[in-house]
């Protein structure tokens, strides 16, 4: 029995050391590099998941990879709206915000989500800060609509130089995703279209996308059919066979874009999955979907 023991942990050892020669020849790929994620859907309100997240973030930084998260707060949005007796309502998948919504909208975002995030990420040490695009200028919004009780905007561009010097002196940024316009009129922005749009001015390295979805599959009912390595003329073709559709379209739209910016690759993960970042960037069979130009 102590043979077979033996036998069996020396087997273990060798897939061990084999694995830390993996995963360093990973670090030393990343080591300096901008990765920008995107964190919502059930990550962000299972607790256990939530920490699952945050421990992979501060793990990243510990080895010299920069970080830069950027969240929404879909469902946490509606909880408050509930609340005050608002009732949540989209079209085109797009929040309807008029200025009632907005209030709140800023409220949850600015004063709870992003504030709850950097103070987990700052529990061992001084690594995060919280801002929102209209912080410091970080972000310049344009409105999607002429209608002046529509309070949905896009980006129109980015100061990266703050983002940058930020990552430089070894903070965390974290970017609630609403920004104001030069007239001081305050936007909520999709968390997608931000990410991206931070992704392009950055040059990242990765952007990664935290949903509730294993990534891009043949058939959305069936995880076994996920596609691991997509070029942009693969994605183009499945959206044009009706394989990407509905919610994914926006999303594999806002990666093409950010593709065509010169950031080298864009993954769609399981935000569900405990530790999916470092499973995703730091093994070798990753579990999402990676899309590159």
């Amino acid at each position: 029995m102590s043979i077979f023991i033996l036998g069996f942990f020396m087997l273990n050892s060798t897939q061990f050391i084999q694995d830390l020669i993996s995963i360093s020849s990973l670090i030393r790929q990343y080591v300096g590099q901008v990765i920008v994620v995107k964190y919502g859907g059930s990550a962000m309100q299972d607790e256990s998941l939530k920490k699952s997240v945050i421990d992979d973030i501060l793990f990243l930084h510990s080895i010299g990879i920069k970080v830069v998260v950027v969240h929404g707060g879909g469902p946490i949005i509606n909880h408050w709206l509930s609340k005050c007796n608002i009732k949540p309502c989209f079209r085109n998948g797009v929040r309807v915000t008029d200025y009632k919504t907005m209030q709140i909208v800023q409220m949850v975002l600015e004063g709870k989500v992003n504030k709850n995030l950097v103070s987990m990420l700052n529990l061992s040490g001084n690594y995060a800060i919280g801002l929102s695009g209209r912080d410091v200028n970080l972000i310049n919004a344009i409105p999607l609509s002429a209608n002046d009780d529509d309070f949905v905007g896009t980006v129109n561009n980015v100061n990266s130089k703050i983002l940058s010097s930020l990552l430089d002196d070894g903070y965390i940024p974290v970017i609630a995703s609403i920004a104001s316009d030069s007239k001081g009129r305050v936007y909520n922005i999709n968390a997608d279209i931000v990410a991206g749009a931070l992704a392009k001015a950055l040059k990242v390295e990765k952007l990664i996308f935290l949903t509730d979805t294993p990534g891009i599959m043949l058939d959305i009912t069936d995880d076994s059919t996920l596609i691991k390595t997509l070029s942009v003329s693969d994605v183009l073709s499945l959206k044009c066979n009706h394989i990407i559709s509905a919610g994914m379209i926006p999303k594999v739209d806002c990666c093409i874009d950010v593709l065509r910016s010169n950031v080298q690759s864009v993954h769609i993960i399981n935000g569900c999955l405990p530790h999916a970042l470092l499973l995703e960037i730091l093994t070798i069979d990753r579990i999402g979907s990676m899309l590159t130009l």
